[in-house]
């Protein structure tokens, strides 16, 4: 086990990459830092991590990864403040999340030394690519992979642990979007993988959002997989729907994702005496609503956008339209979240952690 950053091996990268980024026009997770932090598993041990210049990496054309999937990941972002002190949200719950993951996909756990540390250690080392501009951070990427070789159905034997970094700007640049309520496809099912972060997942996700594209809009709300009676999540987030002053959400299950932003909304609610039900919530009271004009708001909550507000929704033909509020529960939150990731605000609830 190491005990402190210093233990880390660390080869620096010769020339860095740094200068020729525009940090003003920053795309989202598509400009990737000068170093990342590489950890393998070998004969039933985690070895020791290491951090060394990004680069591609080199894989069997057997390794299980391409044939059966076994990938775990986070989603994470690093600030910088305006004394240019570095801060993580929440990063113990990121690491936890990922053992949760990795204990589903059979694959094996990872010491949390070797995640807080090397992350600590790699964001020192690469501190000048976190952006201070607003709405811009250093967008973390922790995943694991099978990387052991094999034709057989079985878990693999070797693995590996990455962590790579990406200075991003915003995930949503156009603001409100607009979504479809999904009918015939499935995000999750019970019994499955759908709380874990596993790549599978997300690549599931692709087809029935592209359909929704073509039809104009940018998401897919999912339903429940069995009868699609129910609100479950929105697109890749956790989802809020406001019904008079009553914020609800759906509770996590074998198919909704125990959403890190999806937790800190909740406890702002009840701090702020904000109306917060966790219940399911049917297809059907959302209409309903929208129709009555006591539907306020829906938004999307995550790490990458942390809240995305809905302008409009389609379902079965129709679209409902969302009404524009000045003070919204969405830019409430919002705020209240960025403020205390950006070091703007106090942390009463001890989210915010000091690299």
């Amino acid at each position: 086990m190491i005990g402190t950053a210093q233990k880390i091996a660390i080869e620096k990268t010769k020339t860095s990459k740094i200068t020729s980024v525009d940090f003003d026009n920053l795309p989202f997770g598509s400009v990737f830092s000068d170093h990342m932090l590489v950890c393998d598993y070998r004969n039933g041990a985690w070895e020791a991590p290491k951090i060394m210049p990004y680069q591609p990496i080199s894989l069997d054309p057997s390794a299980k990864i391409f044939h059966y999937g076994q990938s775990v990941f986070e989603g994470m972002k690093a600030y910088r403040d305006k004394d240019h002190n570095i801060w993580l949200f929440r990063p113990e719950d990121n690491y936890k999340r990922l053992n949760v993951s990795s204990k589903r996909m059979a694959m094996p756990e990872l010491p949390k030394e070797y995640f807080m540390e090397g992350l600590k250690t790699l964001l020192q080392l690469d501190r000048d690519w976190i952006p201070q501009s607003e709405g811009s951070s250093l967008y973390v990427r922790p995943f694991i992979f099978a990387s052991g070789r094999g034709f057989h159905a079985s878990p693999a034997d070797e693995y590996k642990f990455i962590i790579a970094t990406a200075p991003s700007g915003a995930y949503f640049s156009s603001g409100k979007v607009k979504v479809l309520i999904e009918e015939t496809y499935s995000r999750a099912a019970n019994g499955g993988v759908g709380f874990a972060k596993a790549g599978g997942n997300y690549a599931g996700q692709f087809y029935p959002t592209q359909l929704a594209v073509e039809k104009g809009y940018q998401q897919v709300i999912w339903t429940d997989d069995n009868a699609h009676e129910y609100i479950e999540e929105a697109g890749a987030m956790n989802i809020f729907v406001r019904i008079k002053d009553t914020l609800v959400t759906g509770p996590v299950s074998d198919r909704i994702l125990d959403g890190i932003t999806r937790k800190s909304i909740l406890e702002i609610a009840r701090e702020e005496g904000i109306p917060a039900e966790v219940r399911k919530l049917k297809v059907n009271e959302v209409v309903e609503a929208a129709k009555n004009g006591t539907l306020k708001e829906m938004f999307g909550a995550g790490t990458a956008a942390v809240v995305s507000p809905i302008a409009a929704f389609g379902y079965r033909g129709s679209d409902y339209d969302l009404p524009q509020l000045e003070k919204s529960y969405a830019s409430r939150f919002k705020k209240r979240i960025t403020d205390i990731q950006y070091n703007r605000s106090e942390d009463s609830f001890g989210w915010r952690f000091k690299v």
